[in-house]
């Protein structure tokens, strides 16, 4: 019988989500969970990150880790600073950060709390959770450069399918400049807006076309405050995920030389580009000691094997730059992540434990 508490977990999962820590504000819910670990006698390491927030991390003295166990304690902005705390409706529990990825979390570390118990010091795993994963993943960044394993799970929402693959992704701004004016004046041909407008509209049909298989998320315009005038400037972002096997760079160029064209047919209009973010996809055989103790272990626990690709963005694409081999793996949904009415089924999070404790015992 595996030695997970599911009351443990509930008590745990509660107090996380109850904790509001957004992107650049974890200060409070790493306080938490490093006292948390403490209380349970695992010794924790605070890896810096800036001059306020850290990365937790556990390595076993005793042992040579070929596996670590990551989750990131950051959610998304709250919609509703009235409404994100934690709420359980018999098997359904709610909340900001439930699904992305405090319910995977959680999971995590009871897992871990339990094989600490049973192996101490000689633990083959270790474990890290990170900040910063909803905007500048600057805490997978700090972590990569400090420590590496051989494997990775990452307990992102996946309803407990093992991804093997993992989609790229590229976030481009695109901006478009033109000249301020009384607003009775405006001209469509020099109005950024609406030139910034008809780009997008262009892009779409382009990756519709060439590229039918990309996720194509267009976000955040916005204009400069220009009150009765013409702004003279707009700005959007987009966000690309594309399969494993779509060539990154490929992509990327080919936007490059669609603004080119665009301009050039419109050459009144100023338009840039600006790629903040380039990750390729990856896709990981069948292969190696951790893929056969994920099967062995999901055949114990009566769970179909299914592997898929995880079609977001998420520190697998950082680690994966880095060396590790990361396999994407967790409770809930991820249509349920960044949602106002974002929610996990309990026992899900409880079988992940489980599945997680087995696979730590099985290194």
């Amino acid at each position: 019988m595996v030695a997970i508490k599911k009351q443990k977990i509930r008590h745990l999962l509660q107090e996380i989500i109850d904790i509001y820590s957004p992107s650049g504000k974890e200060e409070e819910v790493l306080d938490f969970v490093c006292a948390y670990l403490a209380k349970e006698h695992i010794p924790v390491i605070r890896q810096e990150v800036d001059e306020s927030r850290y990365n937790i991390v556990v390595v076993p003295q005793d042992a040579d880790p070929q596996l670590v166990l990551l989750g990131h304690l950051d959610t998304v902005t709250a919609s509703d600073l009235d409404h994100y705390w934690f709420v359980r409706k018999g098997n359904t529990v709610s909340g900001l950060g439930s699904a992305d990825m405090k319910g995977g979390c959680a999971a995590m570390i009871e897992a871990y709390i339990a094989a600490w118990h049973e192996t101490g010091k000689a633990t083959p795993a270790a474990l890290a959770l990170v900040v910063g994963e909803e905007e500048t993943g600057d805490g997978a960044a700090a972590f990569v450069k400090d420590y590496h394993f051989p494997w990775a799970i990452i307990g992102e929402p996946t309803e407990l399918n093992p991804c093997l693959s993992h989609y790229g992704y590229l976030e481009v701004q695109v901006s478009s400049r033109g000249k301020r004016r009384h607003a009775s004046l405006a001209d469509k041909e020099l109005n950024p807006v609406d030139a910034l407008l008809r780009f997008l509209l262009d892009l779409s049909t382009y990756f519709e076309e060439r590229y039918p298989k990309i996720i194509y998320n267009i976000r955040d315009l916005s204009s400069s405050r220009s009150g009765f005038a013409v702004p003279e400037k707009c700005d959007v972002w987009i966000d690309l995920h594309h399969p494993p096997d779509a060539p990154t760079g490929e992509i990327a160029w080919d936007l490059e030389e669609f603004i080119d064209r665009f301009q050039q047919d419109q050459s009144h209009l100023d338009l840039t580009m600006r790629f903040h973010t380039i990750q390729a996809g990856f896709e990981i055989p069948e292969k190696g000691d951790l893929v056969t103790s994920l099967k062995k272990s999901y055949g114990e626990e009566d769970l179909p094997w299914t592997p898929s690709s995880f079609r977001s963005h998420s520190d697998a694409n950082s680690l994966w730059e880095n060396g590790l081999k990361p396999i994407t793996l967790g409770p809930g949904s991820l249509d349920q992540a960044h949602t106002a009415t974002e929610s996990i089924p309990f026992d899900q999070v409880c079988k992940a434990a489980e599945l997680y404790h087995a696979i730590i015992k099985k290194m």
